[in-house]
């Protein structure tokens, strides 16, 4: 797709988001799998339900621009995805393991953000109110989930990973 105007770059990332999300698809329930604390699979599990949503959002916008969402693949979210299968595949303390999970899941979030902030920001200037409030919801929605892994790794997860690393040492 040739890049000759903001449309074009709108439907462009949107295309690539639509794909980022459909390989989160496959990749939380894995995530959720991996991990050993019951708060952080439920919190996997929960955003893996919030990306259904993601996606049905974005095939609105999608059928509202009589644009199909396929087409394009996000290299960006394909690293990451790389990079939390490394996690999970690691042998090591359950509770390391979780706090590196953690860490994957949060650069994946701000990955997010960060294409979410655009699309929104492109929609606003096309005009698009609808496309642009659709957004900012799955915006939302990832900024509350980088709160909620960050409350996570304080809340124990990374502590605990501290004292089996210490106690591995012992």
């Amino acid at each position: 797709m040739a890049l000759e105007s903001m449309q074009d770059l709108f439907i462009n990332e949107l295309k690539d988001i639509y794909n980022a999300e459909n390989q989160l698809l496959k990749a939380l329930p894995r995530m959720a799998k991996a991990a050993d604390a019951p708060p952080l699979r439920a919190a996997f599990e929960k955003h893996l339900r919030e990306t259904e949503g993601q996606v049905q959002r974005l095939e609105q916008i999608f059928e509202r621009l009589n644009e199909k969402p396929t087409g394009k693949r996000c290299v960006g979210m394909e690293g990451l995805v790389a990079e939390g299968k490394e996690i999970i595949d690691e042998k090591g303390q359950e509770a390391v393991l979780d706090a590196a999970l953690i860490a994957a899941a949060q650069r994946v979030e701000h990955y997010e953000i960060a294409a979410y902030g655009c699309v929104i920001t492109y929609a606003g200037l096309l005009g698009d109110r609808n496309a642009e409030n659709l957004l900012k919801q799955t915006l939302a929605e990832e900024e509350a989930a980088d709160k909620a892994l960050t409350a996570l790794g304080q809340s124990g997860i990374n502590q605990a990973a501290v004292a089996a690393g210490q106690n591995k040492q012992d």
